[in-house]
Formats: structure tokens, sequence, C-alpha cells
């Protein structure tokens, strides 16, 4: 019998991702996929594995697991309590849970969603080439009590490492590009956009987020004749009261209210990730180097597995020994103080 992932206990939106379905736009079904995409790397570098493998997303709360034989994981993403059989385990790294042992995930101390990756990654069926759960279409489901999910053949052993994440969990400074309906908002308009404080709507999911700021709404104009076009994640619409909407992996495919502007890939995690109390401030950048931020993010990723290291130090290697001062309060051999 194959490895698997037993089920004892699912937060409420605890779901199978991986990077989605792209190229299906066309055809009305837009790429899902794991909500923060750098978590999927983080995991594949920790375990180094492909980053097309499967994990579990668990969006604020996680859940209690079982593994039927020794597997390597790693947590990623949204830091959460962790402990495998009551001992504390450390967040982006890799541990070894042998079989029988409970992991027990608790709710996130900072960002959103959380990721338990696995050696050989969730073997679930695949359906349009993935494996994720794309809720918003009825594709797949939340994870129950008793699910069992096989994995993949794990060819490695290492565990124990860990790496600095990418920071993006505190808010912060949000890159957009205009959209195809930015001049429909006026200069003043656009400028007050980017210098206003805006703080994520806990009643966001997957499809999107609502922003909530004090101050006028934000209207542009003929916004009411504005036809149904295509749209994607990242883009931020006005609703009808002029409230922002940052669309998110499973949001729909065309849309009419007017875009002020797009999330840049590299940032999305960081709305992703915005926490209750978190500020988010956006500021338009051109094309050119929204594509040259892209590039180097895309770069930064496939660098990943070179910066992973042990979790804890060999000491025959930490060339800052002396500086640890192991040993205090020396004294001397000759005084006697008796």
């Amino acid at each position: 019998m194959s490895r698997q992932l037993i089920i004892h206990r699912a937060g409420p939106q605890v779901t199978v991702q991986d990077r989605g379905r792209p190229g299906l736009l066309g055809q009305g079904l837009s790429q899902g996929g794991a909500a923060d995409p750098v978590a999927l790397a983080e995991g594949a570098a920790l375990l180094r594995q492909p980053a097309s493998h499967a994990a579990l997303e668990m969006a604020g709360m996680g859940g209690s697991f079982e593994m039927t034989e020794d597997t390597r994981i790693a947590l990623t993403g949204a830091p959460m309590q962790a402990s495998i059989d009551g001992q504390a385990v450390v967040w982006n790294a890799s541990h070894l849970l042998r079989a029988g042992e409970r992991l027990e995930i608790g709710a996130v101390t900072r960002g959103l969603y959380g990721y338990l990756h696995l050696g050989g990654g969730v073997a679930t069926e695949t359906v349009l080439g993935a494996r994720a759960a794309h809720l918003a279409a009825g594709m797949g489901r939340a994870l129950r009590p008793g699910d069992r999910l096989p994995l993949g053949d794990d060819t490695r052993a290492e565990v124990g490492m860990t790496l600095d994440p990418e920071p993006r969990f505190a808010g912060g400074l949000v890159r957009i590009t205009r959209s195809m309906q930015t001049h429909l908002f006026a200069a003043e308009m656009l400028e007050r956009f980017q210098n206003t404080a805006f703080k994520r709507d806990a009643r966001g999911n997957r499809m999107g987020a609502r922003l909530e700021f004090e101050g006028a709404p934000f209207a542009a104009s003929g916004q009411l004749s504005i036809l149904s076009e295509v749209i994607v994640p990242g883009d931020i619409q006005m609703t009808g009261d002029g409230t922002p909407f940052v669309l998110l992996p499973e949001c729909q495919t065309t849309g009419g209210y007017p875009r002020i502007g797009t999330v840049i890939p590299a940032d999305l995690p960081r709305v992703v990730q915005a926490g209750p109390g978190v500020t988010l401030r956006f500021e338009v950048i051109d094309l050119p180097d929204a594509i040259e931020v892209h590039r180097r993010h895309i770069a930064t990723l496939a660098k990943l597995p070179a910066t992973i290291r042990p979790l804890l130090r060999d000491p025959a290697q930490m060339q800052d020994l002396l500086s640890y001062q192991l040993i205090g309060g020396v004294i001397s051999a000759h005084d006697d103080h008796l």
C-alpha cells in the first residue's frame, strides 16, 4: 500500500493545491492553484523536489495529521503553531514525521495561508492537468476528518533544513501596473489611491480580497457603460460603491467593474498574506519596470534550493564559533576564592 496522509481534523479551508491550471481562461476557468505560490517554491526547495508537487493549503487554521509510513514534511507560508507528538517544530523548515506520530497545526500567528508539504507530494487524481481544488468551479473540496491522501514516491531522505522566507506577511508597498480602465480614473483620484492606507476585509476568500479604507469612494467616469471583458488575478476592480477588490487565484474570468490597476505577480502574495490589521499601500509602476521585477522574482525563486541550510548548525562549520562565547565567566586557575 502506498504511503497515505490521514486527516484526523481539518480547518474549514484545508485543500490540496499545486500551481493550478494555466491556459484555460478561454474555456472559462481561472488558473486557481496555491494562493501563495512562493510558499510552494519554498516547500519544494526545503524538500528538494519539484515545485509542481501538490501540497496542503491551510487558510487560517491547520488540523491534525498522521502518516502511515515515515515521511518528510516541510512547513511554509503563514507561520502557524505546529507540533509533532506534543513537541513544537520550527516553521519554514523540513522535518521527519514518523508513522503513527501526530502532527498538530493550529492557528496562524501572522498572515493567512500556511502550507504542509510532503515528500513525494500529494498524489490525488489529476483533473484537467492539475490536482488543485478549485472550489469556485466545483472542482475538488475542502478536506474532512477521515480523508486519506496518497503520496508520490520520495527518493530523498534529508530533513532538518531551513530557509529565510521571502518577506510578505507584514503588508507594505504593493506595486501595480495600469489596466485597460486606469484612464477612466481622474489623475487626482489615482494619486489619492496611491496615498491611501488599505486593510484587507476579513470576509475575503480565494476569489478576491476586499479592501477597507477611510475617505471618499473611488469612482471611474462612465463606469456604468463598461462591457464585461477578461480579468485575471491581481486585477483591482472598483465595485459599485467605489471599494477596491483585488482578484485572487479563483476569481471569475470576466467582469465589468472598472479596474484601476493590476498587482504585479511578485507582489500579489503580499496581498494574499495580509492578515488582520496589516496595512497595504499601492504604487503605480511602468510596464517595463514591472517586467524587470517579474524577471528578478522568477530568478529568485529558481535560486531557492541554493539558500537552504541546516536547521542546527554544525560547530565544525561555524567560522564565527568564537563569537558565540560558549564559555563565559572564566576565572584564574591560580586564584583561591575559597
